[in-house]
């Protein structure tokens, strides 16, 4: 990917800092090409290198598919904005709840995607949760955890509870909410967002076909979800499938890259 240069207002942040509100804003147009978005209600973030623990999260109100790399706000811990000049970008307080949560929990965790799809709050509310009647689905076989609702995320105590539900599962399916998934890169936290909402979809739609649903054996399940999540999983694949995804966004106006 061409990383232009920061704008002036952003002229003192580092390069690796740049390259990853680049990164970040155009995961969040993905999620907008794909359909994924709640018009301004959902959040993406990302982790700041550094010992602080902060971490980008978008501007309230400005909408996915236009989002650009100075549009996100850097906060801490604790909600607080930490980028001079950002006075005038305000920050979704559920959002803060949810993804400081686990950035403060998992060193691993960079990347923390959260949607409100409809395919996903479906799932979400229904008692079995992601059936494995898909490939898709098949990848998060044992690897996906579950949450409870307990209202609009807002109380900070939900915190705890959210991080050991979630444990070391780079996925999650907030009960009667959305999903939430994880990566140590962009490009890891969209195919990991992608898969569980395609997952979720084709869910949905077999089973309003009404006939009977056809499960894999235990065993062709444990081998999928092994073949996906296999040790030392090569990062090629992710870098080939953002460099295509990238494709998709880059006659995008205003570059999301400024």
């Amino acid at each position: 990917m061409n990383v232009v240069s920061p704008p002036s207002a952003l002229r003192g942040i580092s390069e690796e800092e740049w390259r990853i509100r680049c990164d970040l804003a155009a995961l969040y147009r993905l999620v907008a090409h794909f359909r994924m978005t709640d018009f301004i209600y959902t959040h993406i973030s990302a982790r700041v290198p550094g010992p602080e623990h902060h971490f980008l999260i978008n501007k309230y109100g400005v909408l996915f598919h236009e989002m650009r790399a100075s549009d996100l706000v850097k906060i801490d811990l604790d909600g607080n904005v930490v980028e001079e000049g950002s006075e005038s970008k305000p920050v979704n307080a559920a959002g803060f709840t949810i993804h400081s949560a686990i950035h403060m929990a998992r060193e691993d965790a960079h990347v923390v995607v959260h949607t409100h799809t409809e395919a996903g709050i479906a799932v979400s509310a229904q008692r079995q949760g992601l059936l494995p009647i898909s490939q898709h689905a098949l990848k998060f076989y044992g690897h996906l955890a579950y949450h409870d609702y307990e209202g609009i995320a807002l109380d900070l105590d939900e915190r705890e509870r959210l991080v050991k539900d979630l444990g070391t599962h780079n996925a999650m399916i907030l009960r009667n909410h959305g999903l939430l998934v994880c990566g140590q890169h962009c490009a890891e936290a969209f195919l990991n967002i992608y898969y569980l909402e395609r997952a979720c979809q084709a869910q949905i739609s077999a089973m309003a076909g009404g006939a009977e649903l056809v499960l894999p054996p235990e065993s062709v399940r444990q081998h999928t979800a092994g073949q996906f999540n296999r040790p030392n999983k090569g990062q090629d694949g992710f870098a080939m499938a953002w460099g295509a995804a990238l494709r998709l966004i880059e006659d995008g106006k205003p570059d999301y890259r400024s």
